[in-house]
């Protein structure tokens, strides 16, 4: 089932928002966030609204609600699903007018919730890529700008045709920055949990951060540090965060089998008493 609210309206579907001469259709002016919603819980949905609000202006974009109207907003459309629901939450601002630089206060805003069951937790296969991500005076990577994604897709195709489901993504200085489509965590051999550092290249993922406190305060600090690709080789785990699956495992790695180790499974077991607990 979809969602969809969009000038004042909620509309069951896929709504049409667009017109051929909107600025975010023909020139890619727009951004989104992803939040979740599972069983009535909305773990960290201010922080994904605020940063709608922060990638938006990064695209000279002005979101046109608040958070506070935004949550109101979601909480009245997860009211509409069944209570066990798990669903994705998905706001989005994109530009309507302008022809080269968009008209910032003529965005428009809309919200889209749809059905989006938590994967199991049984794992995924990745390989290296030979792709990178651009650099911050390349593209607009402080935001969660829909443009940025069609890197991630050339990135997916290249590990389908590999025959895997994710692929592991390097920077400009070839250092490993994360998976194509959330943040990458690993441990080393000598047990050490490791995750690429903030450079500017990734998102700084609102599931990683949460996980990285979470573990911290079970007593599993995670080091913050520039990865090579070649220590992906020698890891005793790897696993990922973001907001689909919140912490899933990779099990297989360019052709290495890897478990769906003790520290994946303690992250995700903290996370999901995070959620539990409503914070």
């Amino acid at each position: 089932m979809y969602l969809t609210y969009f000038n004042g309206n909620w509309a069951e579907g896929n709504a049409p928002l667009f017109g051929a001469m909107d600025h975010s259709v023909w020139l890619g002016s727009s951004v989104f966030d992803g939040a979740r919603a599972m069983h009535g819980k909305l773990p960290d949905l201010r922080p994904h609204l605020e940063r709608v609000i922060r990638s938006a202006r990064s695209l000279g974009l002005e979101c046109p609600l608040s958070v506070d109207e935004m949550e109101k907003l979601v909480k009245e459309g997860v009211a509409r699903f069944p209570a066990n629901a798990e669903l994705y939450i998905r706001p989005l601002v994109f530009a309507t007018d302008g022809l080269l630089i968009p008209v910032a206060e003529k965005s428009a805003f809309a919200l889209t919730l749809f059905d989006a069951p938590l994967p199991p937790f049984t794992g995924f296969s990745a390989c290296l890529s030979a792709m990178r991500r651009p650099d911050p005076d390349m593209a607009p990577t402080d935001a969660k700008a829909s443009a940025l994604y069609a890197n991630s897709t050339r990135v997916l195709r290249e590990a389908k045709e590999r025959g895997c489901d994710n692929a592991v993504v390097c920077d400009s200085q070839g250092n490993v920055a994360e998976f194509a489509t959330a943040n990458l965590f690993f441990v080393t051999a000598e047990g050490k949990v490791v995750t690429p550092a903030l450079n500017g290249t990734f998102l700084a993922g609102i599931t990683r951060a949460r996980v990285i406190k979470l573990l911290a305060e079970a007593g599993i600090e995670v080091e913050q540090r520039s990865v090579k690709p070649e220590e992906l080789d020698k890891a005793s785990e790897i696993f990922n965060t973001g907001n689909f699956g919140k912490v899933m495992p990779c099990v297989r790695y360019n052709g290495r089998e890897l478990p769906a180790g003790p520290v994946a499974s303690k992250a995700r077991e903290l996370y999901w008493a995070f959620i539990d607990r409503g914070e």
